[in-house]
């Protein structure tokens, strides 16, 4: 004879197996649009705004230098004097010829006066029939196109050597060494003494504009978006962390370098007191911004399994997990990209226990 035998389970059991089936989802979180907005701290680089290295331009000794490395200089400031005693005399050449030539001219002048007057003379005579012969006449008008063609070339000999002379004492000039613009003077190289010329290849002296300087920034592909002519950019430097600068983006490449995929971008950085100096690496906080608003979820709704990345949806009071890519963040919202739009509601604090298909119970808060 058999006897029937009856189970008993703890009331908390049984509570839990009239739950199977429905999800205990909490709280939905609507999926928000709005704009991307953000900075990425990228490297950059300063450069002097100006930049010169100084060469002689004629074959000379230096004679002094009044700069050093370090010397602050005005534009038009006298940096260094150059000596060549052989100018002086290729100029005293030059002059001579000129003077030759210019009595050449008066001679040629002279000679066609004459020639013009023995024409008038004859031409005056030859009014008279049989007075004088009619080649006399043809003779002296050659006589006055000639002593007019010796003239012009007196002339134009004149002119060039005249030339020669301005040229020289042009290049007489340039045995002084002017400041460019103004600016810091950065390196020197020669000395009193040294042998300087067009071919020497050593300079003299290098300037830089440091009170203007070049902010150069490499932007990647993703986020030269936020590049806009104009723009004030933040930036730090090493040497001064508790100082914030700015620079205005004013010169944009267009282009991207084939290897590092990135775009040049040059800030105006005004530098007044001296504290920046090219060759200095700042971190420049970079603007981000998008021309499409983004989808952005509470960071809590977003599962990340070994397998796949997914937010729960409520899909007509059924969960339903859609496969998002993470993007940036923003406080406690992260932007989502995935097959969702504005105004979807998705479990605000999800979990791969609730799965796909499974009834959404929204729990109530109690007051």
């Amino acid at each position: 004879m058999k006897r029937n035998r009856t189970l008993f389970f703890p009331i908390s059991v049984l509570g839990l197996l009239g739950q199977v089936g429905r999800a205990q989802t909490g709280e939905l979180a609507p999926v928000v649009s709005k704009p991307v907005s953000r900075t990425v701290e990228l490297p950059g680089e300063f450069l002097p705004f100006l930049t010169v290295s100084l060469h002689a331009r004629v074959p000379g000794y230096v004679e002094r230098v009044l700069v050093d490395r370090g010397s602050m200089v005005k534009q038009g400031d006298l940096l260094a004097e150059l000596s060549a005693p052989e100018m002086s005399a290729q100029i005293a050449e030059a002059e001579s010829k000129m003077q030759a030539f210019e009595a050449d001219r008066l001679q040629a002048a002279a000679q066609l006066a004459a020639a013009q007057s023995t024409y008038e003379g004859l031409k005056q005579a030859a009014e008279t029939p049989g007075a004088i012969a009619g080649n006399e006449l043809i003779q002296a008008e050659k006589q006055v196109d000639a002593a007019k063609a010796l003239l012009n070339s007196r002339l134009q000999a004149g002119k060039a050597a005249e030339s020669a002379v301005r040229s020289l004492r042009d290049l007489l000039a340039y045995l002084k060494i002017s400041a460019p613009f103004e600016g810091v003077v950065t390196d020197r190289m020669v000395h009193p003494g040294a042998l300087v010329g067009p071919g020497n290849d050593i300079a003299l002296l290098v300037i830089q504009q440091v009170s203007h300087l070049r902010l150069v920034v490499p932007v990647p592909e993703e986020d030269v978006s936020g590049i806009t002519n104009g723009a004030s950019v933040p930036f730090q430097v090493p040497a001064w962390p508790e100082r914030t600068y700015t620079g205005i983006i004013a010169r944009i490449s267009r282009a991207l370098d084939q290897k590092t995929r990135t775009m040049a971008v040059e800030l105006d950085v005004m530098n007044r007191d001296g504290a920046l100096a090219p060759g200095m690496y700042p971190t420049v906080k970079w603007p981000v911004r998008r021309s499409r608003p983004a989808l952005f979820v509470p960071k809590t709704s977003v599962v990340t399994t070994t397998e796949r990345t997914f937010v729960i949806r409520d899909q007509n009071g059924q969960a339903g997990w859609v496969d998002v890519k993470k993007g940036v963040t923003d406080g406690d919202l992260v932007e989502v990209i995935g097959n969702l739009k504005a105004g979807d509601r998705v479990v605000r604090r999800a979990t791969d226990e609730i799965r796909e298909g499974t009834p959404i119970q929204v729990a109530v808060k109690s007051k």
